[in-house]
């Protein structure tokens, strides 16, 4: 049970706040020594790709990948099936390595900024995130199940399914009707994804999602050797790709064939199991790549379905808004601290975007609970096609579980609330009956728990109209501000409270 109207405005398309930069001046050496052969550019005790693994040179890391064809090529796939039928296992999915410090990413992908790159992956620092945050060393961020071939293949709901030719969408950068399928590989053994290069109001850019993917993978998956391939300024794939899908240029063939040999590159890292020896050195993903996977699953299953999200009635419980990723994000991670090993709880979780940013974003275990039938379906096609999302992605996120009906009815939920670090319950709308209803659920939270929430669930002292106020005898309360652009239902900046049991 959400908050108020905008359903139909995408929980992660927003404009992010406004921020000052300042520029800071440091003295750094004029050069450093290049490292050596067998070093990889990681962090302290870190491992990457053998020594025996070639370089690829600077002035052309493309060589090895390239073929005269300006096509995509399904030989890289034809490979894999070979090896499954005769009953190979990919040396992707052979070895294991030990996990150790996450790698070090210290050098920009691409001096340029296309609009698609924000500020956070530009400026990655040496050690930790790329905000400095705390990164949690219990967190296993590797699913191994993503890098075995799974016969049967993985069902997810492929782009070309919500924007295509066939759902009255038009071909872009001059392509006709046999030139616009494309396909994308992702940072695992999983199949490639179906796109086709066509444009419509509110779908999917198949132009923007590439570059947006390539960048993803170079910046989060591999080390700056490895990614030499996508970033190098003058022909790398990135670059290629750009430069391409030029407003003024538009190169069709030059952006299939950009797009080919990504696919090729990839699959030989994941192949060679680079991806998952960086992955197991890995505790966290990056904010803007949360944020990109859990919008891949929204874009495929609400959106599409969002008027559904309109039908529900004012002045009662049930209504409906969205807090977005930005605001989520700094409540789990900056304000309450939270680790893979704590349980996070959603009251009124509408169609499942937090509770499922919770499980990805950090790995904990994530349960919701909402009440209004079409928003409980869009939540259960959510949960569906973002573990298949992950799985495409190589990432485990925690354990999701999103109940059907009325949080104060749910046995399951009065469970969880009993273990939980972190509830979240967006109870703006919510008529005062409900509220007090909650706080007397609250009696039963742990010690140290934190409650976040868009009312105070402590009387006003010039308002109480009960003298004995339960909220009082069992939280310290903090009010907050959020900044504009955090919620759906408007972009102006508001008030909220954590609330810490007693």
């Amino acid at each position: 049970m959400p908050l108020l109207g905008g359903g139909k405005k995408n929980k992660f398309k927003v404009d992010p706040p406004k921020i000052r930069i300042e520029k800071v001046v440091v003295d750094r050496p004029s050069s450093r020594p290049k490292p050596k052969s067998d070093q990889p550019v990681l962090a302290k005790g870190s491992s990457s790709r053998s020594s025996s693994t070639p370089r690829p040179s600077s002035k052309s890391p493309l060589d090895r990948y390239k073929s005269n064809s300006p096509y995509p090529s399904s030989a890289d796939e034809k490979r894999i099936e070979r090896k499954r039928k005769a009953g190979v296992t990919p040396a992707a999915a052979q070895r294991k390595s030990p996990a150790s410090d996450r790698p070090e990413f210290d050098k920009d992908s691409d001096n340029e900024d296309d609009g698609w790159m924000n500020l956070e992956t530009r400026k990655r620092q040496r050690m930790g995130t790329a905000d400095g945050r705390y990164v949690d060393p219990n967190r296993k961020l590797k699913n191994a199940k993503a890098f075995e071939i799974r016969p049967d293949g993985l069902n997810f709901i492929h782009a070309v399914q919500v924007a295509s030719l066939d759902l009255k969408c038009v071909p872009i950068m001059g392509a006709s009707k046999e030139d616009v399928a494309i396909e994308l590989q992702y940072p695992s053994l999983q199949p490639r994804e179906r796109y086709e290069l066509v444009w419509g109001k509110d779908k999917i850019d198949a132009v923007e999602a590439s570059i947006r993917i390539v960048r993803h993978v170079a910046e989060a998956y591999l080390t700056e050797q490895e990614a030499e391939p996508f970033t190098e300024q003058n022909n790398g794939i990135i670059r290629r790709l750009e430069k391409a899908s030029n407003r003024n240029i538009q190169d069709l063939m030059g952006f299939k064939a950009a797009l080919r040999d990504y696919n090729t590159v990839l699959l030989d890292l994941v192949e060679d199991g680079v991806i998952e020896r960086n992955l197991d050195k890995r505790h966290e993903l990056p904010r803007n790549l949360v944020a990109f996977i859990l919008d891949q699953v929204y874009d495929r299953t609400v959106a599409p379905k969002v008027e559904l999200l309109s039908k529900y009635e004012n002045g009662t419980d049930y209504v409906y808004g969205e807090l977005l990723h930005p605001f989520i994000s700094k409540i789990l991670v900056e304000q309450t601290k939270m680790t893979s090993e704590h349980v996070f709880v959603d009251l009124g979780s509408g169609v499942g975007n937090v509770a499922l940013q919770a499980a990805l974003e950090i790995g904990c275990e994530s349960w919701g609970c909402e009440i209004m039938e079409n928003a409980c379906n869009l939540a259960q096609q959510q949960r569906k096609e973002f573990q298949a999302r992950c799985m495409l992605w190589g990432v485990k996120p925690g354990k999701v579980h999103l109940e059907r009906g009325d949080f104060r009815k749910s046995s399951r939920i009065l469970d969880a609330l009993k273990r939980a670090d972190v509830v979240l319950v967006n109870n703006k709308a919510f008529t005062s009956e409900l509220n007090d209803d909650l706080v007397r659920m609250f009696l039963d939270l742990k010690q140290g728990c934190k409650v976040i929430s868009l009312k105070s669930f402590v009387a006003d002292s010039k308002n109480a109209h009960n003298i004995n106020d339960v909220g009082s005898t069992i939280f310290e309360v903090e009010e907050c501000i959020y900044p504009e652009g955090y919620v759906s239902w408007t972009n102006a900046g508001g008030e909220y409270f954590v609330s810490t049991r007693k």
